[in-house]
């Protein structure tokens, strides 16, 4: 990346150093003034006021130029960074994001990548102050060769702090990293399940955790002040007993005469400049652990390898058929457990088939197979006689749309939501969608219609007007494969029939598979296939598995007690917030009616109650 902007950098280095060089002729000018001008009065005191005028126009040129070409650079690659992270991020495959912490990411993307940034902004101008170094000592010595190795007697003892506080600085900012990373966690995860933590009342419990994750993050940050307010005052005074030094050592030389007046003047302005890059070295550190910490932070994800990837050779699916195969499939997810076990399954082109199971026999997992969410241990799975693995994963999931069970719609306009897999697709289609899955009737009473922005995660809509409209993103693309996921979970019962007469429209010249978890999702299928043990066991219309298959009655009678529980759940949740509605409207109207008028008409007077 700094490769790629070499030029802009070396033109930023440039100019730094031709500002260092004009700063550090300065001192010598002066000095030249005062030995010539004031003392011996040899050259007009003129010249000598233009040339420092020249070097100071000189210096503010290119020190402008120098830092709006390096910032240029430093925020160029901050934007690299992060684009970089992002796209690898969505390389990646599911099995990562697993196991990984979100929070943990969002703070690599952003505080990790801002130290980084910080480091190669400052690092290059900080490290050109071992250029004034080089060039005032080269000065000194033309002057007198030992007051000048005297100045420097302070520097090697700089140098040696400087070593000791390095090898305490980087662990340290890996800690800090780390932990700030950890609230991170924290935050993300209570304002994206903000709705469990209230419903659970753990508002406290969660305070507790953030606390006591900021407790950590509060010692590692201390220990890391600790260690700078431990260092960074030796390394910066230790340079000044070099000031002290050459006014003892220099004033005996010039009442001596073997020095001009001019020329101590000249060393203590030297001395300076040598203490500079010696005083920046403790912050050109800590920014430097800090980066190295947060690069290796960010490296890790970057070395991560997506394991469900493109194989050589694999090729577009192309106007599909839509015959769809699971031969002697096994898989098991990372812990082990095996989830399928020798899964044969035809879906017939245009078919529409049902796979039923109780809670965690693997139905979703089936899903994941099919759109190369995951890969398969052993066997395959087959669209139209492709193996999945051969095909591009790009149209693979063009041609398979896949409608889940907690629909997730992002922070824009219902349209954009709508047309997410097609953001070209014309008004007229997404409209149509919509009206197909039953959502263009509440989406025409919104505000602003289709222009409406929803919530964070489309959290200002209700579930089944979530689900509506995930249905409806699905529809948009138009695949040729649809998986229904229990996608009208959410949905009430009036609501859902008219959904399942648009789907029984829309299915007809498609291949669809349904993951069953109600009952009345089992309408939709022509063939039902029971999964239990990790494989199919039985297939057949409804009601031939009913009459024959005992499994099948056990399987459908759980699926009624567990759709019996979420009704009640549901309507316990409805009624729970009516009840609130309502409280809050009666709050309203004795607020605005004067019913909290006390005394003298103030709110909230004594006679008013609580």
């Amino acid at each position: 990346m700094l490769r790629a902007r070499r030029h802009l950098f070396a033109a930023a280095l440039s100019l730094s150093a031709l500002s260092m060089v004009a700063n550090v002729a300065v001192p010598r000018v002066v000095g030249l003034t005062i030995n010539e001008a004031l003392d011996a009065r040899t050259a007009e005191l003129t010249t000598f006021v233009w040339i420092l005028l020249g070097l100071a126009v000189a210096r503010g040129v290119t020190t402008l130029a120098s830092r709006f070409f390096l910032f240029k650079v430093a925020y160029g690659l901050e934007y690299d960074l992060r684009v970089t992270v992002y796209e690898h991020l969505s390389r990646l495959s599911f099995s990562y994001f697993d196991r990984v912490q979100s929070g943990q990411l969002i703070s690599r993307a952003n505080s990790d990548i801002r130290s980084v940034q910080m480091f190669l902004t400052f690092a290059p101008m900080i490290s050109l102050q071992a250029l004034t170094f080089v060039l005032a000592f080269g000065l000194m010595l033309t002057v007198h060769v030992p007051l000048t190795l005297v100045a420097l007697l302070p520097l090697p003892f700089v140098f040696l702090v400087g070593v000791r506080m390095r090898s305490f600085m980087f662990p340290i900012s890996w800690v800090v990293q780390s932990r700030t990373a950890d609230v991170a966690t924290i935050v993300e995860e209570d304002v994206s399940g903000i709705r469990v933590v209230k419903s659970f009342a753990a508002e406290q419990q969660q305070v507790n955790a953030l606390a006591a994750a900021a407790d950590r993050l509060r010692w590692a940050t201390t220990k890391q002040i600790d260690l700078r307010a431990t260092y960074a005052p030796m390394m910066e005074n230790l340079p000044r007993l070099g000031t002290a030094i050459v006014l003892l050592y220099g004033g005996w030389l010039a009442i001596d005469g073997a020095i001009r007046i001019g020329d101590i003047v000249t060393f203590t302005s030297y001395v300076v400049m040598l203490q500079a890059p010696f005083r920046m070295i403790g912050m050109l550190m800590m920014m430097s652990q800090r980066a190295a910490a947060s690069a290796a932070r960010i490296y890790e994800i970057l070395d991560e390898r997506p394991e469900i990837v493109d194989r050589p050779g694999a090729v577009d699916l192309v106007d599909p058929v839509g015959d769809v195969r699971f031969r002697d499939v096994h898989f098991s997810y990372a812990s082990g457990h095996q989830v399928l076990d020798g899964l044969d399954l035809e879906v017939g082109a245009g078919e529409t088939v049902a796979i039923v199971g109780r809670t965690g026999s693997g139905k979703s997992t089936v899903v994941r197979l099919l759109t190369r969410f995951y890969d398969v241990d052993d066997g395959a799975v087959e669209i139209d006689g492709h193996d999945v693995r051969d095909l591009t994963l790009r149209s693979l999931r063009h041609h398979v749309g896949i409608v889940l069970d907690e629909p997730f719609l992002f922070s824009t306009s219902i349209r954009d939501n709508i047309a997410y897999g097609r953001p070209d697709a014309p008004m007229e289609e997404v409209v149509a969608a919509a009206a197909a899955a039953n959502a263009a009737e509440f989406v025409d009473r919104l505000p602003d219609g289709y222009d409406t922005l929803v919530g964070e995660r489309g959290y200002t809509l209700s579930g089944g007007q979530r689900q509506r409209l995930a249905i409806a993103r699905t529809l948009v693309v138009n695949p040729k494969v649809l998986v229904l996921d229990d996608a009208t979970s959410a949905i009430d019962v009036r609501i859902e029939e008219q959904i399942h007469e648009a789907l029984a429209r829309l299915m007809a010249d498609r291949t669809t598979i349904v993951i069953a978890h109600r009952l009345s999702t089992i309408s939709l299928a022509d063939r039902v296939a029971l999964l239990e043990g990790g494989r199919i066991v039985a297939q057949g219309t409804h009601a031939d598995l009913m009459a024959e298959e005992p499994r099948y009655q056990a399987v459908l009678a759980h699926l009624e007690e567990d759709q019996a529980a979420r009704a009640a759940a549901h309507a316990a949740r409805a009624e729970a917030q009516a009840t609130r509605a309502a409280a809050l409207d009666r709050l309203q109207q004795r607020a605005t009616g004067g019913g909290f008028d006390g005394p003298g008409g103030m709110p909230g007077g004594f006679g008013g109650g609580r």
